[in-house]
C-alpha cells in the first residue's frame, strides 16, 4: 500500500543575526511533529530555511563591511548549525537566495502582474516618518499623525499592488467552511474581526528605497518585497513552477498538510499566503498554526531587552535533548510558555533524572542483581499487572489523539505518564521484597520482564521528542524500536534476552547554584569603554511643582484590548482605575500583541482632557519609553498594585 504524504514547513528563519531559544523552538517543534508522523507510516517531507532579503539585511550588512550576500551566507550557516545541534531531521533547507528560487519569484511576480493582480501604482499622501505611514486628511488628528501625534509631511513613492480585496470574499468562505485551517481558534477570530470582515486594502508588492531583494525582472527599479518573495518559498523548495514545468515532488506534496509559524506571522500566513495561492489557482495549505512564544520571564525574548537565551549555550548546560524535552513539555498550546534556568533545572530533576532516569537504571540494576541482566517472561502474574498493561497499551492512542490536535506537550505528559506509572509499579510489586523469598523468583521475573517491556514501549513513544535519549535507553535494554503498529501488543520483547551490564545515567541530577554560576561565564563580559550612552533629549519648559502637583497619575488594569480598525499604531484598550473602566487609545500596537496587554497593570495620566484618536475617544494616557529607534515599553509597577492605586 502507497504511503500517505505529509508535507510539513516552519516559517524561514530571518537571517538578521543569530536565532534565540524561542526561534530554535519552532525548528524543534516541527521536528518533533515530522518523527511522529513518520513513525506513524507517512511518507514526510519536512522544509525549513531561511529568510535573506530585505532592507534590514542591507543596513545589517554595512553595519558590519560585508555585502548583503556575504552577511546573510554567514547568518544561514549559523541557524543551519543550530537547526542541526538540535536534531532536526528537515529534508530540504531553503535560501531565498537560492537560484531556482528567486527565478521562480520572479515568473510568479509577472504572472501575477500579467493576469491583472498585480498593477503599478504609488503611495501620495500625507506621509509619518517615524510610523513609515501615510494618512489621508481625513485622517489626520488636529493636523497630526493619528497614530503618534507627530507633524506629517506630503510624500510619493512608487509601487507595485496586489489587488487584496478581489479573493477576501472566497478567503472568508474558505475559513469559515474550513474549521481546522487556521489553529488555534484564537488566531482564526483575531484574522476575521480584526483585519478580513473590516475589509482588506491592496498590498505593496514591490519596494524602490533598497537593492536588497529579488528584483522585478520587467521593471528593475523594484524588488520584490519580502512577504510575496518568502512566502513562495513553501512552493518553490518542492519544485513549483507557475510556467506549467512543476516537478513530480510538487505534485506529490502540495498542498502542504502543516505551515508550523510563530503567532505574530499569523496574518501573512492565513491572509496574504492563501490569497496569492489562489490568485496562482492552487490548492490553499490543509492547516496554519500559529504556535505561542518562548518567554524569558515575563517577556518575548530581545537582544536590546538583554533576556535571549541561545540553543547552544542550554545544551552545553543541559545536553540536546533536555533542552528539546523543555521546550516541548513546558510550552502551552495556545498561551506563551515561560523558560528560566531555574524552571530548566527544576523540571529536568523532576521529570528526566526522577522519573524518566532514575526508572531505567533501577529496572537495569534490578534485573543484573537479581538475575545476570537476563530478562524472562514466566507468566507469574497478578491483577497489578494487567492494570499496567491496560495503561501502557493505551498510551499509543492517546498521545496520536494529541498529536494529531498538535498538543504536542500533552502527548509528552501521557508519554511520562506511562513512565510514572511504571515507576508506581515498582512500589506495589516491591522487588526487593519479592528476592528474598526463593519461592517468589517467578514473580520477580514476571515483574522485571513487565518493566522492560513497558519501558520498551515508551521509549518507542518518546523518540519523536527526545530521539538520543530513546536510542540510548533501547540500546541499554537491548530493545529495538517498535512499529507503531507493535505498540498494540505488550510481550515482544524475547524471553532470554540479556540487558546491558553496566546502566548509564541518562540524566543527572542538578545543581541550580553550580548551573547558574556556569551559565554566568559563559556570558561575554561587557567592555567597559563601550557602555552605551544614556539618550539626551530636548530640554523642556522648567516647571514648577504646583505645575507637577496638577497631573495624576494612578495605576491602571489593562481590561480588555482591540485593535483599532484602519489603524497600524494604535490599540483601544479598557483601563479600570479604581471603580471605574476608561477608554484609552494608545499608538503601542507595534510594541504589543493584542493578547499581551489583556491583565498588564500600566502608569496612566488619568487628569488629561478626553480627546479623539481615530474616530474613538480617549479618556487617558499610558505611559510609555521610548528609544532613540522609536522601540516602546511600558511604565509598569515593580511590585504588584491594585488599580487605581496614586503614583506620587
Amino acid at each position: 500500500m502507497e504511503q500517505k504524504k505529509y508535507y510539513i514547513t516552519t516559517a524561514i528563519a530571518y537571517t538578521s543575526g543569530k536565532p534565540h531559544i524561542g526561534n530554535t523552538y519552532e525548528a524543534v517543534l516541527a521536528d518533533a511533529i515530522a518523527r511522529f508522523k513518520r513513525n506513524q507510516g507517512y511518507d514526510v517531507f519536512f522544509q525549513t530555511g531561511t529568510d535573506e532579503h530585505g532592507q534590514k539585511i542591507e543596513l545589517k550588512a554595512a553595519e558590519t563591511g560585508q555585502t548583503p550576500k556575504e552577511f546573510v551566507d554567514q547568518v544561514a550557516g549559523e541557524i543551519r548549525r543550530i537547526w542541526d545541534l538540535m536534531n532536526t531531521s528537515y529534508d530540504k533547507f531553503i535560501r531565498t537566495t537560492d537560484t531556482d528560487h528567486e527565478k521562480q519569484v520572479q515568473k510568479i511576480f509577472r504572472k501575477l502582474y500579467e493576469q491583472g493582480d498585480i498593477y503599478k501604482g504609488q503611495y501620495e499622501g500625507l506621509y509619518c516618518t517615524p510610523c513609515e505611514a501615510f494618512f489621508t486628511e481625513s485622517q489626520l488628528v488636529d493636523g497630526k499623525c493619528p497614530d503618534c501625534g507627530r507633524p506629517v509631511s506630503l510624500a510619493k513613492e512608487e509601487a507595485y499592488f496586489f489587488r487584496m480585496s478581489k479573493y477576501a470574499d472566497r478567503l472568508i468562505e474558505h475559513i469559515q467552511t474550513h474549521p481546522e485551517f487556521i489553529q488555534p481558534v484564537s488566531r482564526k477570530n483575531e484574522m476575521m474581526n480584526n483585519f478580513l470582515l473590516p475589509g482588506l486594502q491592496d498590498l505593496c508588492v514591490s519596494r524602490t528605497s533598497f537593492k536588497w531583494g529579488i528584483p522585478v525582472d520587467f521593471d528593475d527599479s523594484h524588488v520584490v518585497y519580502v512577504w510575496l518573495d518568502a512566502l513562495s518559498n513553501y512552493i518553490t523548495g518542492i519544485g513549483y513552477d507557475c510556467g506549467g514545468e512543476s516537478t513530480e515532488q510538487f505534485y506529490k506534496n502540495w498542498p502542504a498538510d502543516l505551515h508550523l509559524i510563530g503567532k505574530d506571522i499569523i496574518r501573512f500566513h492565513t491572509i496574504y499566503w492563501p490569497i496569492f495561492l489562489m490568485a496562482l489557482d492552487l490548492p490553499l495549505p490543509k492547516q496554519i498554526f500559529g504556535h505561542p512564544w518562548l518567554l524569558q520571564g515575563e517577556g518575548k525574548m530581545s537582544k536590546s531587552k538583554g533576556n535571549v537565551l541561545y540553543a547552544d549555550e542550554l545544551v552545553e548546560l543541559y545536553g540536546v535533548d533536555a533542552v528539546r524535552f523543555f521546550v516541548l513539555h513546558e510550552m502551552p498550546f495556545d498561551n506563551d510558555g515561560v523558560i528560566s534556568q531555574e524552571l530548566m533545572v527544576e523540571r529536568l530533576n523532576s521529570e528526566l533524572a526522577n522519573t524518566l532516569g532514575n526508572l531505567v537504571n533501577r529496572t537495569i540494576s534490578m534485573s543484573n542483581k537479581y538475575f545476570g541482566g537476563m530478562v524472562n517472561d514466566p507468566g507469574v502474574t497478578e491483577p497489578v499487572d494487567e492494570e499496567l498493561k491496560s495503561l501502557v497499551l493505551g498510551a499509543k492512542a492517546k498521545v496520536e489523539a494529541k498529536m494529531e490536535e498538535l498538543r504536542v506537550a500533552d502527548a509528552m505528559t501521557e508519554i511520562f505518564g506511562l513512565f510514572k506509572r511504571c515507576n508506581k509499579y515498582i512500589d506495589e510489586t516491591m522487588p526487593w521484597a519479592l528476592a528474598k523469598d526463593e519461592s517468589k523468583k517467578g514473580r520477580l521475573a514476571t515483574v522485571l520482564y513487565n518493566l522492560v517491556e513497558s519501558i520498551c514501549i515508551g521509549a518507542t513513544l518518546l523518540e519523536a521528542f527526545m530521539p538520543d535519549t530513546a536510542s540510548r535507553i533501547l540500546s541499554q535494554l537491548c530493545g529495538e524500536k517498535r512499529s507503531f503498529n507493535q505498540l498494540d501488543t505488550f510481550g515482544l520483547y524475547p524471553s532470554g534476552r540479556k540487558v546491558t551490564e553496566k546502566p548509564e545515567i541518562l540524566f543527572a541530577r542538578l545543581d541550580l547554584k553550580e548551573v547558574l554560576e556556569k551559565a554566568e561565564k559563559m556570558q561575554p563580559a561587557e567592555p567597559e569603554a563601550e557602555e552605551e550612552p544614556g539618550i539626551e533629549l530636548e530640554k523642556k519648559p522648567e516647571i514648577t511643582f504646583e505645575d507637577f502637583e496638577k497631573l495624576q497619575f494612578q495605576v491602571g488594569e489593562i481590561v480588555a484590548c482591540e485593535a483599532v480598525k484602519k489603524s497600524r499604531k494604535l490599540l483601544c484598550m479598557q483601563v479600570k482605575i479604581g471603580g471605574q473602566v476608561r477608554q484609552i487609545v494608545s499608538g503601542i500596537k507595534s510594541a504589543y500583541a493584542l493578547e499581551e496587554m489583556v491583565g498588564k497593570k500600566v502608569m496612566v495620566l488619568t487628569n488629561l482632557k478626553p480627546a479623539k484618536l481615530a474616530g474613538l475617544m480617549s479618556e487617558g494616557m499610558i505611559l510609555c519609553a521610548e528609544d532613540e529607534a522609536g522601540n516602546l515599553a511600558l511604565v509598569i509597577p515593580e511590585k504588584d498594585m491594585p488599580a487605581g492605586a496614586e503614583i506620587c
